[in-house]
């Protein structure tokens, strides 16, 4: 039997292979008969020795190859040029060939992230196997998966809460199941509401950074200082508040230099490495609106702060408080815009 589970939701892909685990029986004897191979350096010897192996002491044995289609991924559209070598063409092809014919003993599953739809093996194999595709779920999708995970765990949500969950934290379920599982815990058995959300997701407090950021940036010191005061009054320590500043600056730098380069919106997300909708949305805004200057200008406040705060110059939220008030002197600033 041969699986195929593809797509950058590794939390439903894991699930889905525990799945497949339970349906082979004993998990004590599965586990003496599951081997996992690197599909990126894996021969073609190698895959055949392991899955020919007989089961000890069980009906099956359970084979899992990582990322083993991401090696015959066609190349990018701005690559047009390349195409896939001839002994790359024959490697996939021998593999396909075997792989369709494994030992009836044998559980193949392949694992992989995103795989385009042109993969070569992937269409060799595609007709053969159970394929199963997780996408990052959005939209109604993951406010749906949002109330069965907070029911699952017992607890309950109302639905403005569950929209700032899925705004704040967005499509990355490992992380989501996290804080569902905290807010049920936190909430003692009471409905899950917003303000429950803002005081106990850190995700929450990157939303008002994101607020923080577009204050300062626009010289709006009264705003900046306000929202640092409810991020500190929240328990946000300043430490990570520097870093989160810090943080933001540099991928609005780096969202310039990908958007210069003529990257999709998918090729950017993946690059900066954002799950959140709310993230990339605003890293996009921002690296339009604000000059790579006064990008800069921020960026070396916050690296004088950080070494003010290390040195003992000044307590964490003096500095910060300092670097507000310095960040939003318009005389002392570089100009907005483009």
């Amino acid at each position: 039997m041969l699986y195929i589970l593809i797509g950058q939701d590794d939390f439903s892909l894991n699930q889905a292979l525990e799945e497949i685990k339970r349906g082979l029986g004993d998990q004590s004897l599965l586990s003496a008969n599951t081997t996992t191979l690197d599909g990126r350096q894996v021969s073609l010897d190698q895959l055949k020795l392991v899955c020919e192996t007989v089961p000890f002491l069980a009906e099956k044995r359970l084979v899992i190859v990582e990322r083993l289609l991401e090696r015959f991924e066609p190349p990018n559209k701005s690559s047009r040029k390349k195409k896939i070598k001839p002994d790359r063409q024959s490697e996939y092809k021998s593999l396909g060939a075997y792989i369709s014919g494994i030992p009836d003993s044998t559980i193949l599953v392949l694992i992989d992230g995103s795989i385009k739809s042109s993969n070569p093996l992937l269409k060799e194999l595609s007709g053969r196997a159970e394929v199963k595709s997780f996408p990052l779920l959005k939209g109604d999708k993951l406010r749906q998966w949002i109330q069965g995970r907070v029911k699952g765990q017992g607890g309950s949500i109302t639905p403005q809460a569950v929209n700032l969950l899925a705004y704040v934290v967005g499509g990355n379920l490992w992380i989501m199941a996290n804080e569902i599982d905290k807010l049920v815990l936190f909430t003692s058995g009471r409905q899950i509401e917003e303000e429950d959300i803002r005081l106990s997701v850190g995700y929450a407090h990157e939303a008002s950074v994101f607020t923080m950021v577009d204050a300062i940036l626009e010289f709006r010191a009264g705003a900046a200082e306000q929202l640092l005061q409810q991020l500190l009054q929240r328990g946000a320590a300043p430490a990570y508040l520097l870093v989160m500043l810090s943080r933001q600056v540099q991928m609005m730098v780096r969202a310039k230099e990908l958007k210069r380069q003529r990257k999709t919106e998918t090729e950017i997300q993946n690059k900066l490495g954002l799950t959140a909708e709310f993230a990339l949305r605003k890293t996009l805004e921002q690296a339009d609106k604000y000059s790579l200057e006064r990008l800069m200008e921020i960026y070396h406040k916050l690296l004088q702060t950080d070494l003010s705060i290390k040195t003992g110059k000044y307590g964490g939220e003096l500095a910060l408080n300092i670097l507000i008030a310095e960040l939003c002197q318009k005389s002392r600033a570089g100009k907005t815009g483009g």
